[in-house]
């Protein structure tokens, strides 16, 4: 009898057809009883294959005696009760390194239209206003002074996409990192008082807003922020209120707080470009990310350690 495996949500064809042909596949989403499901097939399931913002809570984890690997096709953890899978041995298993480009471009995407206003323009000439009303001027991007927070796999592609339109560099991390020639600034209230616009891209897991109302003061009437990491890295509504107030002149979104509820003030700013947390939402990066999901689930059954796990 094949392995039994609960997916939590929709996979990309390439990884659907992987799993049918290995496992036996139950579907938790669309089900109109998932309790009755997990009565049913729970003791059976040796692995979840789950995305990263909807991960797999204790609760559910509880329900699956015979689990043996959460497989998060993303490179978040946060979602997943990564401390009770520890205690219980389960291995939790992410996606690395394939969503870099995409995530990266994303960014430069978000920055570029957020300054360009292209997304306002468009609603512009959709709506058959050119020629009818005037449309207010945009701001510049290339050289503009970019601040990241977190420069791993991610902030590092970043810039060096922003590096090429000619952007000044600054970041803030744990710690300096030694083979980079951007600036290092200790906290990320001095980067966003040095920078033009804050690009987010620091793991979330387990975090709390790191910006708040000092970090968009600083950030100030010209700045721009960027958030391309976990909705949770932000004060929503203190964002909402600078944005409402100019303290900041714009952003650049692609992640919320408690996805997928966007806060309402946000949907009618002309200077807020939103997107629906898709930013490795590529064919290339969803079956390159398919690919790790399928060699996680075969080494784990296997009895062998999966390549990507995040458990010691």
């Amino acid at each position: 009898m094949k392995p039994a495996i609960l997916l939590t949500q929709p996979v990309v064809p390439s990884l659907e057809a992987g799993l049918q042909a290995a496992y036996e596949i139950h579907r938790l989403y669309g089900t109109t009883s998932p309790d009755a499901l997990l009565d049913e097939i729970g003791p059976r399931v040796e692995a979840v294959v789950t995305g990263g913002s909807l991960g797999l809570k204790e609760a559910v984890m509880r329900r699956l005696p015979a689990l043996k690997i959460v497989a998060v096709s993303g490179v978040g953890t946060d979602a997943v009760d990564v401390s009770y899978a520890r205690e219980r041995g389960i291995h939790v298993t992410t996606t690395p390194d394939v969503l870099t480009a995409d995530v990266a471009d994303q960014a430069l995407g978000l920055l570029i239209s957020v300054y360009r206003r292209l997304t306002e323009a468009e609603r512009y000439v959709r709506a058959g206003q050119w020629g009818k009303s005037s449309l207010a001027l945009a701001r510049r991007f290339s050289g503009k002074h970019i601040g990241i927070v977190g420069l791993g796999r991610v902030g590092r592609a970043i810039a060096v996409r922003a590096a090429a339109f000619g952007c000044p560099l600054s970041y803030t991390d744990l710690r300096a990192q030694p083979d980079v020639p951007y600036t290092f600034l200790p906290d990320i209230v001095a980067l966003a008082t040095h920078c033009d616009a804050l690009v987010l891209a620091a793991s979330a897991d387990g975090a709390k807003p790191v910006v708040d109302a000092a970090v968009l003061d600083a950030l100030g009437p010209d700045g721009v922020l960027i958030n391309v990491a976990r909705g949770r890295l932000i004060d929503e509504p203190e964002l909402v209120r600078a944005l409402q107030t100019g303290r900041i002149a714009g952003a650049g979104l692609d992640v919320f707080a408690d996805e997928p509820a966007v806060p309402s003030a946000l949907l009618g700013m002309d200077n807020v470009v939103i997107q629906p947390h898709r930013a490795s939402a590529t064919w290339e990066t969803r079956d390159a990310m398919g690919e790790i999901v399928l060699a996680n689930l075969r080494a784990c059954l296997a009895g062998e350690r999966p390549p990507t796990t995040v458990l010691a």
